[in-house]
């Protein structure tokens, strides 16, 4: 296995792919270390509430991620109808409407997993209000982090992308976990 090239002078990885997966690499990092003290304060803060407590608090956070995947939506409609090449339809026509595509694309995936994860620990854990409010909000502020910085590059959107995939994993282990209780 060869090492990465390394700048001498900054210590930095030297190749545009080594400084990418760099930056990618440390945003997933602190993207990984905020949801691990989500889940544990949304755990630890999380008193056992009844199903219609934990109810209303999963309908808010779905709310949440159908308004995102509705501004991915519209942002992608809104660029196809400025686009003269777009606007018929027409993929790869203009590089803005393949990015919003893309950033819709990815929205629409993390929203339905984190549907399914947010459902699933509201249903099995009757701790989980805190921790489903605070994975949603970290949605939304991953989200905005992620669409912010599209273009600049994988380690500028690593962030969001992390703050809004690894609250639904963890928030499928937290239900996996409970069934174990």
């Amino acid at each position: 296995m060869s090492e990465t090239p390394v700048d001498p002078a900054t210590r930095a990885p030297a190749t545009p792919l080594a400084r990418a997966q760099a930056g990618v690499t440390r945003a997933m990092g602190i993207a990984l270390g905020v949801t691990v003290a989500l889940a544990l304060i949304g755990y630890a803060r999380g008193d056992a509430m009844m199903l219609e407590a934990r109810g209303w608090t999963l309908g808010v956070a779905l709310l949440t991620l159908g308004l995102w995947v509705a501004a991915a939506i519209g942002d992608v409609a809104r660029r196809r109808f400025a686009s003269a090449s777009a606007i018929d339809g027409g993929d790869g026509a203009d590089p803005r409407v393949d990015a919003a595509n893309a950033i819709l694309r990815n929205t629409a995936e993390q929203a339905l997993l984190a549907a399914i994860a947010y459902g699933a620990l509201t249903l099995l854990d009757d701790h989980a209000r805190v921790a489903v409010a605070l994975f949603a909000a970290c949605f939304s502020a991953g989200r905005l982090l992620f669409w912010s910085g599209y273009r600049d590059g994988a380690a500028a959107r690593a962030l969001g992308f992390g703050l809004t995939f690894y609250p639904s994993v963890a928030a499928l282990m937290m239900a996996a976990l409970a069934l174990l209780r």
